[in-house]
């Protein structure tokens, strides 16, 4: 760290002392870690050293055990410098490949089986928000006349993604009115990305003001903020409820109430994974206090972002801090190049 450089005994106690708290969730003691791991060090000797590590704010001592636990501290460090390069195992890959395999192409489907997925391989509280779409890039809309009255709206984006809405219309039109406002729509709007046109349709549309097609683009200007807008209302999937209030940690009923009211308010998981900028190509981990907000002090989050062309959304995981660090990282490292390139396969 910034203020002490750890010595090579002190990374070795440091790291086998989180190895063994993640194992047990109990606190580990010197004679416990002698038993355990062959390195040459006596009880007394390790004692010292975990003693000199919970005075620099790397381990706590809870005052109903004479074993030491990780701090938050001792966790960055393992998780910077100390755990196993991530790495998931060959069946693992295949729970993942085969479910991506069988899924639907709609990107809703797939968002939905990549949460189950990751809250399968890490037993933990799993999380997916859906892509933004402000920066979305139109490509082309298209009019479907369902009836007289009733409209398809077909909206196509550059990233291959497509979202679908009824619009009813006041008036009945004609079939031929349908086509020139969708001819007229694609040469104003094509290339436009979304908050552009949510920004600046009333202006691109005034020039059509025939009474024989008002109808028809009354309904667009009523509706361009539902219509330019993300591809469902809900913002985030969540899965693995039962899994996360299994650990020891939701014995404590503030644990568990914090989980619950994560659940119930996605909101609050917007916030936070909102607040995970990260280049594609990297990952974050937070731990406890990290997270900023003190709901979650107790959790630790590992998250990675996807990508549907130029469209970016975020996945990862939400669990104690005492978890599987190097394993879990690797599943959700995993998953987010998988879901991206399920994604950007061909529709």
């Amino acid at each position: 760290m910034e203020e002490y450089q750890l010595r090579d005994r002190e990374k070795a106690i440091l790291r086998f002392v989180i190895h063994q708290f993640i194992l047990t969730a109990n606190p580990v003691g010197s004679r416990n870690i002698s038993k355990k791991y062959d390195i040459g060090l006596s009880p007394a000797s390790i004692r010292n050293i975990m003693s000199d590590l919970e005075d620099l704010g790397f381990l706590d001592h809870p005052h109903t055990s004479a074993g030491r636990v990780p701090t938050d501290k001792g966790y960055r460090v393992y998780v910077d410098s100390l755990m196993d390069p991530p790495r998931l195992e060959q069946a693992a890959k295949q729970i993942v490949d085969v479910n991506f395999s069988t899924a639907a192409n709609e990107t809703e489907e797939l968002l939905k089986i990549t949460s189950g997925i990751l809250s399968e391989l890490t037993n933990q509280l799993a999380m997916v928000t859906y892509p933004k779409f402000e920066q979305a890039v139109l490509e082309k809309i298209q009019i479907v006349q369902l009836s007289s009255s009733r409209i398809l709206v077909v909206v196509s984006v550059k990233s291959g993604l497509i979202r679908t809405i009824t619009l009813e219309i006041d008036a009945e039109v004609k079939e031929s009115y349908v086509a020139n406002v969708q001819q007229f729509l694609n040469e104003q709007l094509s290339g436009l990305r979304f908050s552009e046109i949510r920004a600046t349709f009333q202006d691109r549309v005034k020039d059509l003001n025939s009474e024989s097609y008002r109808p028809i683009i009354r309904v667009f200007l009523d509706s361009v903020d539902k219509i330019f807008t993300d591809i469902s209302n809900e913002k985030a999937i969540i899965s693995g409820t039962k899994n996360i209030l299994k650990q020891p940690e939701f014995e404590d009923i503030k644990n568990f109430q914090s989980v619950i009211e994560l659940v119930e308010n996605k909101d609050i998981i917007i916030h936070i994974l909102d607040e995970k900028k990260q280049k594609l190509e990297d990952f974050t981990i937070s731990i406890g206090l990290e997270n900023k907000d003190e709901k979650f002090s107790e959790y630790s989050m590992i998250t990675k972002e996807y990508s549907i062309g130029d469209l970016h959304g975020t996945l990862g995981i939400m669990g104690p801090k005492r978890m599987d660090y190097s394993k879990i990282v690797a599943a959700v490292v995993y998953v987010a190049e998988q879901l991206t390139q399920e994604l950007t396969k061909p529709r």
